[in-house]
């Protein structure tokens, strides 16, 4: 069976190769868009940007998996800092707070010619940080310019007190609800070729 997670995201390749299988990464040629308020929402609409752009550009039947993520707190969706400042700004502004970090996976199953979508959420609990400490991080974390602005696998999880609920859906692929939703489908861990 042939497995394509439409995804160049290294968190989310991370995870694949963590579980063993054997997948081809496709990338979406199309800009995701989505007029959607709710989170939960608007990242459905664009892993199925994902998903549908992939369909696309392949030939034969293949298991397609798409995913997009944001990071939310008080019905505001925080987006990639552009700059140093507005990272610093992101994470004085979670500090204290709890954080949503929600993704939305969109799994196209062209053997059986179905299609399914779904979401997850964790909560993220972020420390009272001092500014002299969101500046140090803001110069030495890799990852500043990336999802909201941090990374749970980087040096944020210093800020982090605690989570409730899947510590990979902040990753981007929560990989316990992908393999339900799999299950439903007919699939089982056999079915998929794993990397030797």
């Amino acid at each position: 069976m042939k497995l394509i997670l439409a995804s160049n995201s290294k968190t989310r390749k991370d995870i694949f190769d963590m579980v063993g299988w054997k997948y081809e990464v496709v990338t979406s040629n199309v800009e995701e868009h989505s007029e959607a308020v709710d989170p939960k929402q608007y990242v459905i609409d664009l892993s199925k940007d994902k998903a549908h752009s992939v369909a696309s550009q392949i030939t034969g039947k293949a298991l397609i998996i798409a995913a997009d993520s944001i990071i939310c707190m008080d019905n505001k969706k925080f987006e990639k800092p552009k700059s140093k400042e507005e990272g610093f700004e992101n994470i004085k502004k979670m500090s204290g707070k709890v954080n949503y970090a929600v993704t939305g996976v969109t799994i196209k199953d062209l053997y059986h010619n179905k299609e399914i979508s779904f979401t997850d959420t964790t909560e993220v609990f972020f420390k009272n940080v001092m500014d002299n400490d969101i500046s140090w991080y803001v110069e030495n974390e890799k990852y500043l310019l990336n999802r909201a602005g941090y990374s749970i696998a980087g040096k944020t999880s210093i800020f982090v007190d605690k989570i409730v609920g899947d510590y990979y859906n902040i990753l981007g692929m929560p990989i316990s609800k992908l393999y339900s939703k799999l299950n439903e489908l007919g699939y089982t861990i056999s079915d998929f070729e794993m990397k030797k």
